[in-house]
């Protein structure tokens, strides 16, 4: 996705197949409220306007990284980077937790990578529509490995604004596990900790001057 116009009928896309606005804004690497607009964007796309006449949207930065997600072995190597990143800065944990979507993948192959056990946890946000999303609750799959009494290391593509890792590691203590280290490809916030944990990152974005 080159610009706006391709998020926008990305979205309309996504929400044309049932995805919440939470699951959009996972599937384009943005905020909750970017993935609002750009739903509400999609559904004056038949009304001519002007460029002048749009709203303005919101301070964020789309990520897109189709190329490495569609190979298995850029994917793989990757992930190597990312446990290279853990096994620099932390000691071992015992299991890899990978927030969904995006996270999953990346966790396996930083699990394969670090020889740890492999969990998988929902977010809140991807029942998110409207409303106060700590009304939601999100969860662990029970197809993987679980944390209670397990140091943790948990893996994401973006933080955009951190608050999926906070839930996941507070979803982890609340299961007896021990977080122990985030890692992600790209930070958007430039955050060294959230919630006493630190958060290591392949790229961090930062913003220079007046947008």
């Amino acid at each position: 996705m080159k610009n706006v116009d391709d998020l926008i009928a990305s979205a309309k896309e996504l929400a044309d197949r049932g995805l919440s606005k939470g699951e959009i804004a996972d599937e384009l690497n943005v905020s909750r409220e970017t993935a609002s607009w750009l739903v509400e964007r999609s559904g004056a796309a038949t009304k001519p306007e002007t460029p002048a006449a749009k709203p303005e949207g919101p301070d964020d930065i789309h990520v897109d990284w189709n190329a490495i997600g569609s190979g298995g072995k850029r994917l793989t190597y990757i992930g190597r980077a990312l446990a290279d990143l853990l096994t620099e800065t932390h000691e071992p944990a015992e299991v890899t937790v990978g927030i969904e979507k995006a996270g999953v993948p990346l966790a396996t192959a930083v699990s394969r990578e670090l020889e740890t056990s492999l969990g998988s946890y929902a977010p809140a946000k991807h029942q998110w529509e409207e409303g106060d999303i700590d009304d939601l609750g999100g969860g662990f799959s029970r197809n993987f490995a679980q944390v209670t009494d397990k140091r943790c290391f948990i893996v994401d593509d973006t933080v955009t604004s951190g608050t999926t890792l906070k839930e996941t590691i507070e979803a982890i203590r609340a299961e007896g596990g021990d977080p122990v280290a985030c890692v992600v490809i790209v930070d958007k916030q430039g955050v060294d900790e959230i919630d006493g944990i630190p958060v290591y990152s392949l790229i961090n974005v930062v913003r220079v001057g007046e947008q």
